[in-house]
């Protein structure tokens, strides 16, 4: 059986922690920020949790993290 290959985008989207869950970046957060509040580009910062519904399609997508 051949090694199974990881899918590059979401290798790159997505980070499998020591626990386990998932962590991803907020959207919304690239470019025409200037209709943004303050306060809501301040909120987009950071990283989040996946949420329970995805995480088992996300750790298919990386089967060695």
């Amino acid at each position: 059986m051949p090694k199974m290959k990881t899918k590059k985008s979401a290798a790159k989207r997505f980070r499998v922690r020591g626990s386990g869950s998932v962590k991803r970046a907020h959207a919304f957060k690239r470019h025409i920020l200037t209709k943004r509040t303050t306060k809501n580009k301040r909120q987009l910062r950071g990283t989040t949790e996946v949420h329970a519904s995805d995480v088992v399609s996300v750790k298919a997508m990386l089967p060695y993290a």
